[in-house]
């Protein structure tokens, strides 16, 4: 499929206008999604070399994060799930701030408190990724529903793969953004696994958008391997939840390319054959040609690209591993707004004992 398909409700068809970015600007996509690809590839060597703890890579899903985030406007507020780090980097996310997260050095704004890969950005609007399945939506629907009430003209959008859309949160989330009529855009990237089990195992809807009818709102399924047809769903889904027509789910249809995550053998429950089979639909390859044929990329740019792209990972990961690790002082900080007089106590205890690392 080459463009936004719409789901049926009732009578009403409703279906995402063919607004193809320009062809600079898919240039500039083809560079955000060279340098995820790039990026990606480096952090799964990184966490099998033992220098970062976990990683969830993204390849083949990189039209369907850089076509959302390119649609969207700086104000708006995302809530990723854990594998969106090209969203992060489209958004003017400091790809030496994702690797000091990944690797937990004193620069990590988290301080290392959350997991590799669980990266924010509140410059960004980038909420905190969380590790229990599906929580962002309801969050988002909330987030959505604040800036209603203050009349902000921004969208909250919640990023899920198809394992969230069996989550209680998917449901709450979405009955209340369609009673209430929320600014949400709800991208459900269907990477056709939930870890190990089969889409065709979860649900017995013909397609996961479908289940937007049922809460009220326009459902869209979507070629998550074509930029153009992303970035025009969700510029429609944009439209509409500004103009204060309610949410939108769109379903964008993908496959991981390597595993769920660095923990998984994708290779236990599928074969090579299938993975071949979606490698033919390279969401960076097609859009290469794409662009090829319209004139914009020849080999040589494509390489100055590719280039530019393993400089700017190595020289980022060069930063992050020379910087110190974390002061384990700062295990006493951020409970309360102030330490109290316990935490006082605590922290004195371990600056005079040498055994736990104090005394220094």
């Amino acid at each position: 499929m080459t463009r936004a398909t719409a789901v049926r409700r009732g009578a009403a068809e409703v279906t995402a206008p063919p607004a193809p970015p320009s062809n600079e600007r898919r240039l500039e996509a083809y560079r955000w999604m060279v340098l995820a690809r790039v990026t990606d590839e480096r952090c799964l060597s990184l966490q099998r070399q033992g220098r970062i703890g976990f990683y969830a890579p993204l390849s083949g899903q990189e039209a369907a994060q850089v076509g959302c985030a390119l649609a969207l406007r700086p104000e708006d507020w995302v809530f990723p799930a854990y594998r969106e780090m090209a969203v992060a980097l489209v958004r003017g996310a400091s790809l030496t701030e994702i690797f000091d997260q990944l690797i937990g050095n004193a620069r990590d704004r988290i301080k290392g408190r959350q997991m590799p890969n669980h990266f924010g950005f509140r410059a960004q609007n980038f909420v905190v990724a969380s590790s229990p399945i599906g929580t962002q939506i309801s969050q988002a629907v909330g987030a959505a529903m604040a800036a209603q009430r203050r009349r902000d003209p921004i969208v909250t959008v919640a990023f899920f793969g198809d394992g969230a859309t069996s989550s209680n949160d998917f449901h709450a989330g979405l009955n209340f953004a369609g009673v209430f009529r929320t600014p949400t855009v709800f991208f459900c990237q269907n990477n056709q696994w939930a870890i190990s089990l089969p889409r065709e195992r979860q649900t017995r809807s013909a397609t996961l958008a479908e289940k937007a009818e049922a809460y009220g709102f326009p459902g869209v399924v979507v070629d998550g391997f074509d930029l153009n047809a992303v970035y025009g769903a969700v510029t429609e889904a944009r439209r509409r939840a500004t103009s204060g027509e309610g949410p939108t789910l769109i379903e964008a249809q993908v496959y991981r390319f390597g595993p769920h995550s660095t923990s998984d053998d994708p290779r236990r429950y599928r074969t090579d054959a299938q993975l071949e089979a979606a490698r033919q639909q390279d969401p960076v390859v097609r859009l290469k040609n794409e662009l090829t044929a319209a004139g914009k990329l020849d080999e040589a740019l494509d390489e100055k690209v590719w280039a530019s792209a393993k400089e700017q990972v190595a020289h980022a990961l060069e930063e992050a591993e020379s910087a110190p690790p974390i002061d384990p002082r700062t295990v006493f900080d951020d409970v309360f707004a102030e330490r109290t007089p316990r935490l006082e106590e605590e922290r004195r205890a371990y600056d005079s004992d040498p055994a736990a690392g104090g005394g220094r």
